[in-house]
């Protein structure tokens, strides 16, 4: 892949904290105009290995270089970065933080007048732009320390646990937002917990765990290496047939319906004879792919 198809390029980078090795010999390549997420439990290394993107922190090992060139304070100003701690001046009005990360970012007078005006709107915020920080609601000041990320436009768009604290109104509202970034062939790597959320967004995952990587590639791919063979079933009777290990590996019991695990050398068709021939009265057979859920929960669920 050549330097223009790549916006960002983490070389087999490693940071350690005294004997404590939080990131060790990364290599992660996030392609332009996709949204890349970077997933992982608590303490992964997520967070160090975005703090080192932004030049918060430097690796002790590798490189990190951005649309081909090393990092430096002229390219990191073409990156908007939402750190998971939260910081705005809760004695400010919004109108004037804003103001303030714009100007940190160049933007200046009308222009940054514009922007601000049009975020807030967008935002469902316009009404509280004279209000101060004390005055919003933990979802309202996400949006806005949101809007002062994206203020200057940049090529690409880091976002550590963007959907914290944000209830499921606001959270597919964000998603909304950050579709409209795709549609603009931005670059977005956001890190999260939500597997639903990444699964909608995303092209390209990776997914670390103990400060190393443990799959990674794009979302289809990623599926495809993991190679579980489900079923979702809904059906009446037949549990003599799921409980029989030659044909059926496990079952997971949702709501409604079964999640079937296909046994090694086990195939569909023959299941669904045989469920058929058992006399169950079935509603539904669908072959499934895995969601990312349970490629997390597969990978590292038994590990923490």
């Amino acid at each position: 892949m050549s330097d223009k198809d790549v916006t960002l390029r983490v070389d087999n980078v490693t940071k350690r904290f005294g004997d404590f090795t939080a990131v060790d010999a990364l290599c992660l390549e996030v392609r332009a105009g996709r949204v890349f997420g970077f997933l992982g439990p608590n303490g992964a290394g997520k967070t160090t290995t975005i703090r080192m993107i932004v030049g918060i922190t430097a690796p002790d090992e590798g490189r990190i270089d951005f649309f081909g060139e090393r990092m430096s304070a002229r390219m990191q100003d073409r990156i908007g970065y939402l750190p998971e701690e939260r910081g705005l001046y809760k004695k400010l009005r919004v109108a004037d933080q804003l103001r303030y990360f714009a100007a940190l970012k160049g933007l200046t007078g009308k222009e940054a007048e514009r922007r601000i005006d049009r975020w807030l709107e967008r935002m469902n915020l316009s009404e509280w732009k004279e209000k101060k920080t004390t005055d919003l609601s933990k979802g309202m000041q996400q949006k806005i320390q949101f809007i002062s990320t994206v203020l200057h436009d940049p090529d690409l768009l880091i976002l550590d646990e963007p959907f914290s604290g944000l209830d499921p109104v606001n959270v597919e509202f964000m998603i909304d937002v950050l579709s409209e970034f795709k549609q603009r062939d931005k670059t977005v790597i956001f890190s999260t917990h939500l597997m639903e959320t990444a699964e909608r967004l995303c092209h390209d995952i990776i997914l670390i765990n103990k400060s190393k990587k443990v799959i990674g590639g794009s979302l289809r791919e990623v599926k495809e290496s993991f190679g579980r063979n489900l079923i979702a079933l809904r059906a009446v009777g037949g549990e003599e047939v799921l409980e029989d290990k030659t044909l059926v590996k496990s079952v997971a019991y949702h709501a409604d319906e079964a999640e079937i695990e296909i046994a090694d050398g086990a195939d569909a068709q023959n299941i669904l004879k045989k469920l058929v021939g058992s006399g169950a009265k079935i509603t539904k057979f669908e072959q499934v792919e895995p969601s990312l859920n349970d490629i997390f929960i597969d990978q590292v669920g038994g590990e923490q």
